[in-house]
């Protein structure tokens, strides 16, 4: 099975985090980006992954990366 953690960077030392910290992808975006479409903001360099690219695109068909990044950059 493959973990994920998503970071959400709102400011200098200002992120909001869920999932391991041993995750097999990590997924990044600002705050101000959290908006677009997530397969948009990894093509514009906005949304950035470290991991499996192939298991990450997998993650992406699905609604629940949009839905996750949309909860973690609300406040």
């Amino acid at each position: 099975m493959t973990t994920i953690q998503y970071r959400v960077n709102f400011a200098k030392k200002d992120e909001v985090v869920e999932g391991p910290d041993d995750a097999d992808i990590i997924v990044s975006i600002a705050a101000a980006d959290v908006g677009i479409e997530p397969t948009v903001a990894f093509m514009q360099g906005k949304l950035k992954t470290t991991g499996p690219t192939g298991a990450f695109f997998e993650l992406l068909k699905s609604e629940a990366v949009g839905a996750t990044l949309e909860r973690l950059g609300t406040r």
